[in-house]
């Protein structure tokens, strides 16, 4: 838009003479020139030019009356995020002392008591005098921000640079600013759009698609350029957070859902995924947020690893919140029956009452296919033939008597046996054909439940069907 104020950033909006490199020295021309309008004509008519072409100055500067220059405009404006236009001076007024007066070039380009053509930036103060009296630049209601200023969005001349030094108003600095009550209530009057976008809230923000206020922002991934980094609330960092912080998720996870994704819940509680279920899961549409690492509790703490398995065994659910089966074989592999206090002392002796009433899952650590029977075989613990003597002789009797182990326990048997063995015995369409089902056998809630087992004993001509 022609007639736009050239202005630098908010941060350098300052009360500052022009710089030398800008190539003009207006205070020594204060004789020459009677009018700003002589040399921008833009400033009162938006259909001409800000700037003097370098041609007029050539009337004084013709290398005799004057040494030849070699001034140029500008070729593009300085970054700025102001709506001002020039030709809406004319209809500005302030009022005065004396009554009410129309707005010329220097009140806002002189200071007060200043020389002719002391030329200097508008200053924001220059502004705010009217906008709200009695107030500086930065201690103006933020609601006024989008009087003088563009959306971030819209400020395209704006480099990430120049946003890094937007300076924050006090109100900014105020306790609890950050928090819901505080920034939040100023959010949904929209001001924030003058120096932020929608990738800044982003930052802390992981329900960002949730709250209406952070949508109605428009995205631009040059608001990021204002560092923030989220800080824990004053709540959490009392002694006792983690203790109770289980108890306020469950009392509302809404809450947490501000900071937090399911990510941050599974960092610490990786078996319990019902904790996160509350939260939403971590996406592209959404910040980070929290990323809390790891660490162990203080009763862990007094060498709590000499003393963990009484607490381990007495109270399992207590280190499921926190711990998976892997974590305990970071220490008690590659090989668990010799890890230091694994298993007691004479373990061995008792493993298979043990391993048969599954008082812990062998298989977590052991491959019970390879593992065990290795050790069976060189205690001479094996089968001589289909019904032989061997692994099983601590009961006479028990191939009569297998049936109820293998419903109770089938886990034990699978670590030596393999379908066929069953079937030698077991099968309607050969073998001794004797009847695996025991008293009250379904069929038909088998059949309706899992029919794929019918097939192994009687192939595709299952009764009933």
């Amino acid at each position: 838009m022609k007639g736009l104020l050239v202005a630098l950033p908010l941060a350098t909006l300052l009360a500052a003479p022009l710089r030398a490199q800008e190539g003009f020295d207006h205070l020594k021309h204060q004789r020459v020139f009677p009018s700003c309008i002589a040399c921008h004509q833009g400033a009162e008519n938006p259909d001409a030019e800000m700037w003097p072409r370098a041609e007029s100055c050539a009337a004084c500067h013709d290398g005799s009356i004057q040494p030849r220059v070699s001034w140029q405009p500008p070729a593009a404006p300085h970054p700025s995020n102001l709506k001002f236009v020039h030709d809406l001076v004319p209809l500005m007024t302030r009022r005065t002392a004396t009554g009410t007066t129309t707005l010329s070039c220097r009140d806002c380009h002189i200071a007060a008591g200043g020389s002719w053509m002391a030329v200097r930036r508008a200053a924001p103060e220059g502004c705010v005098a009217c906008h709200a009296p009695g107030l500086s630049h930065l201690t103006a209601p933020d609601s006024l921000c989008s009087t003088c200023h563009l959306p971030l969005v819209r400020a395209t001349t704006l480099q990430r640079t120049d946003i890094a030094g937007f300076p924050a108003p006090p109100s900014h600095g105020q306790p609890g600013f950050t928090t819901r009550e505080g920034h939040g209530a100023l959010a949904r009057g929209q001001s924030c759009a003058v120096c932020h976008a929608r990738d800044f809230c982003m930052t802390c923000h992981v329900d960002a698609p949730e709250q209406a206020a952070i949508q109605a922002l428009e995205p631009d991934p040059r608001a990021r350029a204002i560092v923030v980094r989220l800080q824990p609330p004053a709540t959490h960092r009392d002694p006792t957070f983690l203790q109770r912080h289980g108890a306020a998720v469950r009392a509302d996870a809404r809450r947490c859902s501000t900071c937090h994704t399911q990510e941050s819940c599974l960092a610490c509680h990786a078996p319990s995924q019902r904790v996160a279920t509350a939260l939403p899961a971590a996406a592209p549409a959404r910040g980070t947020g929290a990323q809390p690492s790891r660490r162990p509790p203080d009763s862990h703490r007094d060498n709590f690893a000499n003393r963990h398995r009484s607490l381990a065994a007495t109270a399992p659910a207590t280190c499921a919140g926190c711990h998976v089966r892997t974590d305990c074989f970071n220490c008690h592999r590659p090989n668990a029956a010799a890890g230091p206090g694994y298993h007691p002392a004479d373990f061995l002796t008792r493993h298979p009452a043990a391993a048969y009433s599954r008082e812990m899952r062998c298989s977590d650590c052991h491959n019970v296919g390879s593992f065990c029977a290795k050790c069976h075989a060189a205690a001479g613990l094996v089968s001589s033939g289909t019904l032989g003597a061997g692994y099983h002789d601590g009961s006479r009797f028990f191939s009569v008597g297998h049936g109820q182990a293998a419903r109770q326990s089938l886990e034990t048997c699978i670590g030596c046996h393999v379908e066929r063995d069953c079937l030698t015995c077991h099968s309607a369409v050969g073998g001794r054909r004797f009847n695996p089902h025991g008293p009250g056998f379904d069929a038909a809630r088998m059949r309706r439940k899992n029919p794929e087992m019918c097939t192994a004993c009687h192939g595709a001509a299952i009764p009933g069907t």
